[in-house]
């Protein structure tokens, strides 16, 4: 399933991010045979916007998404991308759940947010959710992805109706002015930033390489942003609120720093699923994308280093909007985070420093 249900109290209408009678009228009124009363119980896992299974009298169950309820960085957590990127996507046969409806007036919930079906399958984060499947299915779920980022990158972007959906070039370097620029609002919230994230931001800038076409960048592409079925096969993308027009091999860098091996002291949550047997290698994950996309990935440890830079970027808001007092979401390790970001900078700086 999407994840694990947060506890939360009995009475639906205290839930934290949903005005229960508001949006309950809401999706009577917009969702197609949704008919209420609706259950609402917040999903485990989510860091930044937030995600909520809704089940409805019949047991039909969707999914509602909504940007966090406080401390909402400008540019970020926009529902309405969200919601065009999947609309847009579900007639190309790339896997993602079916847009069921936008709402975009904030006088029904205080935010924009939307409704999508719901995707039953495996999300795989941590040890116990990869031990779920065997195998032979954590080997096809490394083919599976890859193979799915590959198709992703290869839809046409006009034929699609995205062709006005972002910029088509000079990513990265948007990207850093961006992510910096969100890195550097963190103090406002009490919480200073390590200062190696300034310096590899400058590396960074230097050294970007050239840009290899346009695709969609998913923006976080990791095994966990996926729901895989029994066998291994990618039944849904899913978390698509930072994709863009770009460059593609900026999302094959970032599944790399996600993806540990057996022996990695990974500076990421300390979580490592896919060490477990079965899954492939890194090396073998970029062989296969290689193939896959036909495109030259020997760039690649530029696209990592910005993964692990933009990962600490990302992490230091979460950890400003968690200081902040920021309500809701999965807020299990976040205390975790201020080193994390420092050992995400330094891993970037490494890694940069290298090219």
């Amino acid at each position: 399933m999407v994840g694990t249900p947060i506890d939360e109290p009995r009475n639906d209408e205290t839930i934290e991010g949903v005005d229960v009678p508001a949006v309950t009228s809401w999706i009577q009124s917009n969702v197609a045979g949704a008919e209420p009363p609706f259950h609402f119980q917040l999903i485990a896992g989510g860091r930044s916007n937030l995600t909520y299974r809704v089940t409805a009298a019949d047991g039909r169950t969707m999914a509602l998404r909504r940007p966090p309820v406080s401390h909402v960085l400008p540019t970020a957590h926009d529902m309405r991308r969200e919601h065009t990127i999947i609309r847009a996507l579900r007639p190309t046969g790339i896997p993602v759940p079916e847009p069921l409806g936008l709402c975009t007036d904030e006088s029904v919930n205080g935010a924009p947010f939307y409704v999508m079906d719901f995707v039953d399958g495996h999300i795989v984060r941590d040890d116990a959710s990869a031990a779920a499947l065997s195998e032979p299915a954590r080997r096809a779920a490394s083919w599976s992805l890859v193979d799915t980022l590959a198709r992703l990158h290869a839809v046409d972007v006009d034929e699609a109706g995205l062709g006005d959906f972002g910029r088509r070039e000079g990513y990265i370097s948007r990207q850093l002015q961006r992510w910096h620029g969100q890195f550097s609002q963190s103090p406002a919230a009490g919480v200073p930033g390590p200062e190696v994230v300034d310096r590899v931001y400058e590396l960074l800038s230097q050294r970007i390489p050239e840009q290899q076409g346009v695709g969609i960048v998913h923006g976080d592409y990791r095994l966990d942003n996926t729901v895989m079925d029994d066998d291994g096969n990618v039944k849904a993308i899913l978390d698509w609120e930072i994709c863009t027009l770009g460059d593609p091999l900026a999302d094959l860098g970032l599944l790399l720093v996600y993806w540990a091996e057996p022996g990695d002291t990974a500076a990421l949550t300390g979580v490592a699923p896919t060490a477990l047997p079965g899954f492939a290698s890194r090396r073998e994950l970029l062989e296969r994308y290689t193939a896959a996309s036909g495109r030259d990935t020997s760039t690649v440890p530029y696209y990592r280093a910005f993964g692990y830079w933009k990962l600490a970027c990302i992490l230091q808001g979460v950890y400003a909007r968690y200081v902040g007092g920021a309500a809701a979401g999965d807020r299990t390790g976040v205390d975790r985070f201020e080193a994390q970001v420092a050992l995400l900078g330094e891993q970037a700086y490494a890694e940069v420093a290298s090219l």
